[in-house]
């Protein structure tokens, strides 16, 4: 096989050129910018593109299949050049899909939970030495690329986001996966960028009920209003298994979960971590894993990257990173922390990034979401706004969204301020964003404020 990918360089195109390189087919590829870590990744392979840029003359008729990432544009030259010449052209869940139609597909979908649910599943899978293919949408620690794609492998674990495909393929990724068993974690408005009103998001999940193949399996979160709502209309043509939060008690080093009247000690914590962990074990199942032996192999599990990350932690003060943006995760983050230290001052700070939480319309759904840390503040930073070419914010109007006794400041010098201006005794700090508020290391951070 000879694949070459247009925008080799993103986050996810690297990783599936690596998986597909180690199969054993000639991998190149083109993009106009190579980041780390896909720079060291892509070399260290050896395929890394000689020179960066866009060159048509690498496009033949030799090629097998041409895969295109969402940095390229439609007028991209070598795009051009792939179509002028007839090749196969896949997005990257095309391409994917083309790899695993005859394995059976494992589809994990929701607004929120989908890194951490992916995880916990692939933790247990290592535990218990099963052979699966995968593709997970965040770096996770102690995979050096987050796809794999095999010949003998019977099962493929498929993170399902509802982002679009690719510049010329405006389809939700997870509606070209086709699973045999499907979660949905939750709903909750997000990428309003692409999908402009509530319905029209919902609608999506909709359709991705209606690909799960026939007589397969949609496990659904039974305290998400809207997923419950598509657990009973499709139960007639799937079988539906709904799951929800477990019995659980907070411990010093984690939580207890009860489950079949046995008892289990885990390291995580929080409500929606648990709740997750439901959630994967009833896809497990699909995989021929029972729940004492799921539950048993998820006791070493620590945590996904980025997911409640511990940066630093001390006798009296604990530093946690976390990807959380969107108002449903910021609440269910930060309830999570005070549940665990509930003795302790939790200070939760949150950067507004992405192009939803940027929106003027996007902002009232913020509101009340950090109400559980006793202390809070917002980060935004006007450049961004500018770059994202959205209307102008002010501190006031982010201040009146959020409520409560939230600070709101525009500069990430102000956010240092005002983290150094506490006391960190018996205390937690909490840095929620899908970015790290303009160059703040949260390492250096923490051996900071534990001095």
């Amino acid at each position: 096989m000879r694949v070459h990918f247009i925008a080799i360089g993103g986050s996810a195109m690297h990783n599936l050129a690596i998986a597909l390189s180690r199969k054993g087919a000639t991998v190149t590829g083109s993009d106009d910018e190579i980041f780390e870590p896909s720079r060291t990744r892509l070399e260290k392979q050896g395929i890394l593109p000689v020179s960066i840029g866009w060159f048509p003359e690498k496009i033949t008729s030799e090629l097998d299949a041409v895969i295109l990432g969402m940095h390229a544009r439609e007028d991209n030259p070598e795009l051009l050049k792939a179509k002028e010449l007839g090749l196969s052209i896949y997005s990257y869940p095309e391409y994917l899909y083309e790899q695993s139609k005859d394995k059976h597909r494992i589809v994990i979908g929701g607004s929120h939970g989908k890194t951490t649910i992916t995880s916990m599943l692939l933790h247990v899978v290592n535990e218990l030495h099963l052979n699966v293919d995968y593709m997970v949408g965040a770096q996770l620690e102690g995979y050096d690329c987050m796809v794999k794609l095999s010949e003998d492998a019977k099962f493929m674990i498929l993170e399902g986001d509802e982002y679009l495909s690719s510049p010329i393929d405006r389809r939700p990724k997870f509606h070209l996966y086709k699973p045999h068993t499907a979660i949905i974690s939750g709903i909750a408005w997000d990428h309003i960028n692409v999908f402009p009103t509530w319905d029209n998001y919902i609608e999506q999940f909709d359709v991705f009920c209606q690909l799960i193949e026939p007589n397969g399996v949609l496990i659904a979160n039974q305290e998400d209003p809207e997923v419950k709502k598509l657990g009973e209309k499709y139960a007639g043509q799937l079988n539906v298994k709904a799951y929800q939060t477990p019995k659980y008690v907070v411990t010093k080093t984690g939580t207890t979960l009860t489950h079949n009247d046995k008892e289990y000690q885990l390291s995580v914590f929080g409500a929606h971590n648990l709740q997750n962990l439901m959630g994967a074990m009833y896809l497990a199942e699909s995989l021929g894993i029972d729940n004492h032996d799921f539950l048993t192999a998820i006791q070493t599990f620590t945590g996904a990257g980025k997911r409640l990350q511990k940066v630093v932690e001390n006798e009296s003060f604990t530093l946690f990173k976390d990807f959380a943006h969107s108002p449903s995760k910021l609440k269910a983050t930060t309830k999570a922390v005070k549940e665990q230290f509930p003795s302790r001052n939790v200070v939760a700070c949150m950067e507004l990034h992405t192009f939803s939480s940027l929106r003027k319309e996007f902002l009232p759904l913020y509101d009340g979401a950090m109400d559980a840390a006793d202390e809070a503040l917002v980060y935004f930073s006007p450049e961004v706004v500018k770059h994202k070419k959205l209307e102008p914010l002010s501190i006031e109007l982010v201040q009146a969204a959020f409520g409560g006794k939230v600070k709101v400041v525009n500069d990430t010098s102000e956010v240092l301020e005002y983290i150094r201006s506490k006391k960190w005794n018996d205390a937690v700090l909490l840095m929620m964003s899908s970015g790290n508020f303009d160059g703040i290391d949260y390492d250096a951070l923490g051996i900071e404020l534990t001095k």
